[in-house]
């Protein structure tokens, strides 16, 4: 009951977190556009209220006029009921952690340890998952204050924080199993996202306000602040959003050089990212395009894409292959498969996912998910911790392929 609960637990949440990061996602990448897309106001009325830049829009049957004042409308005090756009971060963050907790630090031994990677306990295994994410944040706030408000300050703190995700990546990669470590790599990015918009953006927009409304001038370093951590998290976004799903493919993660495949993968995010943000000032300059960014991109996809391809077989495989196709795979075979490489996680004490294949009733019964997750998809056994060979998911699919006989 516990894991069945736990299952539900793990959808809910997930349901949740992609509605959340939806909303997120979506309004941030509408205000980078909106800034991107400003021009001067062009009549005098505007340029009275104190407009500083202006969009003209046609969506869903309508015209919007989007105004954008840098300081608060001279035409009238400042409006009682604003806007925040921070709970979409926040419940992005709590659901994403909460998500996490669920399926990984709940179930610490399976799925952030794997010994033929780091032998540590599972206990260790948190901690250090939960210092990434601190530890990540901290470092990466200490290079943006000391270094983002001077000259040339966005080059080097792109270039520094480029470098430290490069390292965190390669360390990740180094401790913990194959598919956490993607996705710790993507937790601790946007852990510093979301942090961003908690300790710099809102505090900043909020101490503006509270200056506005007693008649003095705000700080303009509130506001360079603002702007800078909120174009910090555009560009995290993509990178952020492919280490999420790139932990469902072992194929990426299972490599003797994944943490490159990860960078790889999300430099491809950024360079594309940037291609979008720069077009949309292309477009009110009047200028081509620069897709030569997201071009980059997708070389840079191309040019894993090749990298990762599968080996073709030697004669010497395809002989054996043969020989094996021509033996049977009976019950008694796949039983000892079973018991080697899957019971220890799918037994009558431990169900994981609702599947027990300690009975023969319950391996025909999860017979399609076995061949799925095992021959097909290769996802499983998780991180492949048990060690499963090509041989032994042949013989799982020529099993299913002959009906999933368990007598």
């Amino acid at each position: 009951m516990d894991h069945y609960l736990l299952d539900w637990a793990n959808l809910l949440l997930r349901w949740l977190h992609v509605i959340t990061a939806i909303a997120w996602i979506g309004a941030s990448f509408y205000f980078v556009l909106l800034d991107s897309s400003l021009t001067p106001p062009e009549h005098d009325d505007l340029k009275q209220k104190g407009v500083d830049g202006e969009l003209w829009a046609v969506h869903g049957g309508g015209f919007y006029h989007s105004n954008k004042y840098m300081v608060a409308p001279r035409w009238r005090p400042l409006p009682t009921n604003l806007h925040w756009s921070y709970w979409e971060s926040y419940s992005t963050w709590l659901t994403g952690f909460a998500l996490f907790t669920v399926l990984y630090l709940f179930n610490a031994g399976s799925f952030l340890v794997d010994k033929s990677v780091f032998d540590w306990s599972p206990g260790a295994a948190i901690g250090a998952s939960l210092g990434f994410l601190v530890a990540f944040w901290f470092i990466y706030d200490l290079i943006c204050r000391t270094l983002g408000q001077r000259p040339g300050g966005d080059l080097k703190v792109g270039v520094l924080v480029f470098v430290f995700i490069v390292f965190a990546s390669w360390l990740a990669c180094q401790l913990f199993a194959g598919r956490a470590a993607f996705l710790l790599v993507g937790a601790m990015i946007a852990t510093a996202m979301s942090a961003n918009v908690f300790f710099w953006i809102i505090p900043g927009q909020r101490k503006v306000v509270a200056q506005l409304r007693a008649g003095r001038n705000p700080d303009p370093i509130h506001g360079q602040r603002g702007k800078q951590r909120s174009v910090h998290n555009t560009y995290l976004t993509l990178p952020v959003i492919v280490a999420m799903l790139s932990n469902h493919y072992g194929w990426l993660y299972q490599g003797p050089h994944n943490w490159l495949v990860l960078v790889l993968l999300m430099l491809a995010g950024a360079l594309i990212r940037h291609s979008f943000v720069a077009r949309h000032k292309a477009h009110v300059q009047h200028k081509r395009a620069p897709w030569e960014f997201a071009i980059s991109g997708v070389a840079v996809l191309l040019v894993l894409v090749a990298w990762l391809a599968p080996k073709p077989p030697t004669a010497e495989q395809l002989a054996a292959a043969k020989a094996a196709e021509a033996q049977p795979a009976g019950y008694a075979e796949m039983r000892a498969i079973v018991d080697q490489r899957c019971a220890m996680c799918h037994n009558a004490a431990l169900a994981q996912k609702g599947v027990d294949l300690h009975t023969a009733e319950g391996l025909k019964k999860h017979a399609q998910a076995v061949y799925q997750q095992a021959a097909v998809l290769k996802l499983m056994p998780l991180s492949n911790a048990t060690q499963m060979t090509e041989e032994e998911r042949a013989l799982v699919k020529r099993w299913f392929e002959a009906g999933a006989p368990v007598n």
